[in-house]
């Protein structure tokens, strides 16, 4: 790391705490809200009460956001009486209420998760990107993945012979095949739904530059916050079950090396 970074975390309700910090100061706020499927961490209520507190939060959201912010909301499905309703088509339109530009909707797969018995097994969740304004930051290098064909070639024209792909790699599109944290992942922790590093990793080298402050509302395990920390960026993690506050300070007190599973 170039400096070393700022995390803050935070033990509340995002909900009191965001309406008292001070307005256009974060480049990104990125989160995963509770689904309200009945998590350990949650008290299931009604989806309409959940829309409205979201709507409430993405507000906020948009209220802390510089102009040319980002705001990144990974969400799932709400599964009531076997009916799948995908959260995003409730995200969307509370970003765009509150000002934000939706920039895409990133589907994330994976491949472990529940078996279903009477529909097609959830492999995939989203996110939304949404940003302040239109003059935002968007670094693609950092987030090349390989080509298909890294040697192929313009076989006619003015560029004949010449490599056809950008030798960095190509853009990873907006379909992330990126391994979900379950039982043996190397970042498990008692968090049973926990960000995986590599996806906010993605998001955070995308649209944010050294020393930019990220806010994470609803923060876990602390992923957010590794991620904010590994990159030289500043972040303020905010979480009111005060179990995955300990797990994310654990998380922040070991070395970088150590946070992503490897030996130092």
């Amino acid at each position: 790391m170039n400096r070393e970074s700022s995390v803050l975390i935070k033990n509340g309700d995002c909900r009191k705490l965001l309406p008292v910090m001070p307005a256009g100061t974060a480049q990104m706020v990125i989160t995963s809200p509770p689904y309200n499927i009945g998590k350990e961490y949650e008290k299931r209520t009604s989806l309409e009460k959940w829309a409205a507190d979201q709507k409430e939060v993405i507000a906020e959201a948009a209220r802390l956001l510089k102009e040319g912010g980002h705001a990144c909301w990974q969400v799932g499905n709400h599964i009531s009486n076997g009916e799948v309703i995908p959260l995003d088509s409730i995200i969307i339109p509370a970003m765009r209420e509150a000002g934000l530009k939706i920039r895409n909707r990133i589907v994330w797969t994976f491949g472990h998760g529940l078996h279903c018995r009477k529909r097609l097994s959830g492999r995939h969740e989203t996110i939304i990107w949404g940003t302040k304004g239109d003059a935002y930051t968007f670094n693609l290098d950092p987030i090349r993945v390989p080509q298909k064909y890294p040697h192929k070639r313009y076989f006619k024209g003015p560029r004949k012979g010449e490599l056809s792909g950008n030798p960095l790699g190509k853009n990873p599109g907006d379909v992330w095949d990126i391994p979900n944290v379950k039982h043996n992942h190397p970042e498990k922790t008692a968090h049973p739904c926990q960000f995986p590093e590599d996806l906010v990793s993605r998001l955070v080298l995308a649209l944010t530059e050294p020393r930019d402050l990220i806010i994470d509302p609803y923060a876990g395990s602390g992923t957010t916050g590794v991620v904010a920390a590994r990159h030289s960026r500043d972040a303020i993690l905010i979480e009111r079950e005060a179990s995955y506050v300990a797990i994310a300070r654990d998380r922040l007190s070991l070395p970088i090396s150590f946070q992503k599973g490897v030996a130092a």
